[in-house]
């Protein structure tokens, strides 16, 4: 069951600043969004996402990364991968891509986020436009035979429970922004058809350099 949105305590309230998220963006030159990247383990969506905020940060915007490994270090230490605390996990990713949304900032989340519920509620939290769907398409052999981790062998082997697309589902988005086909196409051309795709809605306000 995913966590209620309502805050626990009821002795809280919002605090806004005296800074507009308007005011931040036009100081970046760019409109914040988040653009969540979803696909198999070994799809390459880490390698998309870091590629893309590289490509943005040469023509002048700025992004950050917020990778699912790099997330369980920290934020996320005290949840495993079960469906209750992968729902968990995504609902925190969510909250702080809000944030570096609403700071006028490109957030990029790499994560396998395999069920359309919790990306829909990522969603639905922010405003229209603010959440691109990045759907990393790749045959599930295809990333056996990357399997940079070693994973779908240990999951194969039993010694991984619940694993996204041999033990546990992948619920693929049903109407996605953007599709890339990390398996028949380059690094280089999903990252083209990705910054496009801003280039095309408006998301850059500034003369880009490259």
């Amino acid at each position: 069951m995913a966590a209620s949105n309502s805050p626990k305590s009821r002795n809280i309230t919002w605090h806004r600043g005296e800074v507009s998220r308007m005011d931040r963006q036009r100081r970046l030159g760019q409109r914040g969004a988040t653009i969540w990247f979803t696909g198999l383990s070994g799809s390459g969506k880490s390698t998309l996402s870091r590629e893309v905020e590289k490509r943005i940060y040469e023509i002048g915007g700025l992004a950050y990364v917020l990778d699912g490994d790099n997330m369980r270090f920290g934020l996320s230490k005290d949840l495993g991968f079960s469906p209750r605390d992968r729902e968990e996990n995504i609902r925190r990713v969510g909250e702080v891509a809000k944030l570096f949304t609403e700071a006028g900032f490109f957030a990029l989340t790499a994560f396998i986020s395999p069920y359309r519920r919790g990306r829909d509620e990522a969603r639905i939290k922010m405003q229209p436009g603010d959440f691109i769907e990045v759907r990393v398409e790749c045959a599930i052999e295809v990333c056996e035979q990357r399997d940079p981790k070693g994973l779908y062998k240990k999951a194969r082997e039993g010694l991984i429970k619940e694993f996204t697309g041999i033990s546990a589902p992948y619920e693929p988005p049903l109407s996605p922004e953007v599709i890339v086909h990390t398996d028949t196409e380059s690094v280089e051309q999903c990252t083209e058809r990705i910054i496009q795709y801003l280039q095309e809605n408006g998301y850059f306000f500034f003369d880009q350099k490259a």
